[in-house]
């Protein structure tokens, strides 16, 4: 019996130095937003409200103003250290500013993993009790088998197998004295692995489907909605000597539509309710009209983008709607070339392309024929 963990301090190392070039964030992933914060934060943030601290921050060379602004207003209990060339060595550092601390525990976790909970986290200290170390772990669901190349080769045992996650709990004398004389390969693959090689027993914790590592893109659309909705609407004036586009396709008609741009309202429309889908602003400041290059450009490239954007974003389009509202020229004839160009830009199919028209009775503007409006309507889905 080594004592009831929860009246021992204990403090925690929370690994943030990797580059996360994978995750296709603007940033460092660890600092990248995640449901709202910052990825690191979510992790201190649990480690703190647990009773854990102080919360050593291990960082990049050269990241301290951006680590202080992801945990900012965050209690006196964090600190930052500079991490290694390898994650052991980001461990050993921030093990080593906790030696003035001399906690009876110590927590090491990946930032990659924000979903920590205070359950696990007590789960951990209370294996403590009996263990020198717990890691937290999860079955292995899937049947594996081991790889011949590209051939398959004999089935793997997925009964003796579990995937491991972080946090790992030790006695934190023992974790530092054991990554001190660590002298195995280069760097290890955990700190379980670190702690086996000193001798120490470490015990299976049940572990949390949620901790799920961030590692690419898409990660940082989980929990995302399954589907989001946007609108838009455009208006244009209808002009002699000028081109009527719509929809991509160019109809010939008395008038055409004045614009900065070739002036197509309907996909306008559409581009500004996938934009909106995602909460990313309008066509114009994605694509000013007082920006000279988009003199007469083609509405397709701004589709494109916003398309592109949507990709980026975890999502694919759902379906889309537009309706064209004019008293001239007519749209039936042309509806169904609409269709096929808007699903060719957007790289969608056919029956995910709706065009329909409407007259205004004669009233208003359209009614009078002085310009043409549209509003579209796009749904998206998670990929």
């Amino acid at each position: 019996m080594l004592g009831d963990t929860h009246s021992l301090h204990a403090a925690a190392v929370v690994v943030a130095a990797g580059k996360g070039l994978r995750s296709g964030q603007p940033l460092p992933k660890q600092f990248a937003s995640w449901r709202g914060k910052p990825v690191v934060r979510h992790s201190v943030e649990a480690l703190l409200a647990s009773g854990v601290a102080p919360v050593i921050v291990v960082i990049p060379e050269n990241a301290a103003e951006v680590a202080r602004d992801a945990l900012a207003g965050i209690a006196e209990d964090v600190r930052f250290v500079t991490g290694g060339a390898s994650r052991q060595d980001s461990v050993r550092a921030g093990l080593e500013a906790l030696v003035g601390e001399s906690p009876a525990h110590v927590l090491i976790h990946d930032a990659a993993r924000p979903a920590l909970s205070g359950v696990l986290i007590d789960r951990l200290r209370a294996a403590l009790q009996d263990h020198a170390g717990a890691i937290p772990v999860l079955p292995v669901i899937d049947s594996l088998a081991y790889a011949d190349g590209s051939l398959m080769g004999a089935p793997a045992p997925r009964e003796a197998l579990r995937r491991v996650q972080t946090p790992q709990a030790f006695h934190f004398q023992n974790i530092l004295t054991a990554h001190r004389s660590w002298e195995g390969p280069t760097t290890a693959g955990d700190d379980a692995q670190v702690a086996q090689a000193a001798g120490l027993a470490v015990t299976l914790v049940e572990g949390d489907e949620a901790l799920h590592k961030l590692t690419v893109a898409s990660d940082f659309h989980a929990g995302a909605p399954l589907v989001r909705v946007g609108m838009g609407y455009d208006v244009h004036r209808l002009a002699k000597s000028e081109e009527l586009w719509l929809c991509g396709v160019r109809i010939e008609h008395d008038l055409g539509l004045a614009g900065h741009s070739d002036a197509d309202v309907a996909i306008h429309a559409l581009v500004d309710a996938l934009l909106g889908a995602i909460g990313a602003g309008d066509i114009g400041s994605h694509f000013p009209p007082s920006d000279p290059q988009w003199r007469g450009a083609s509405s397709d490239r701004f589709l494109e983008h916003a398309a592109s954007l949507v990709a980026q974003a975890g999502y694919r389009i759902g379906n889309v709607d537009v309706t064209i509202v004019c008293e001239a020229p007519k749209i039936g004839p042309h509806r169904e070339r609409m269709r096929d160009r808007l699903a060719a830009i957007l790289g969608i199919a056919r029956d995910l392309v709706s065009v329909k028209a409407t007259t205004t009775e004669k009233l208003g503007f359209t009614g009078r024929g002085e310009g043409v409006a549209a509003q579209a309507v796009a749904s998206l889905v998670t990929n």
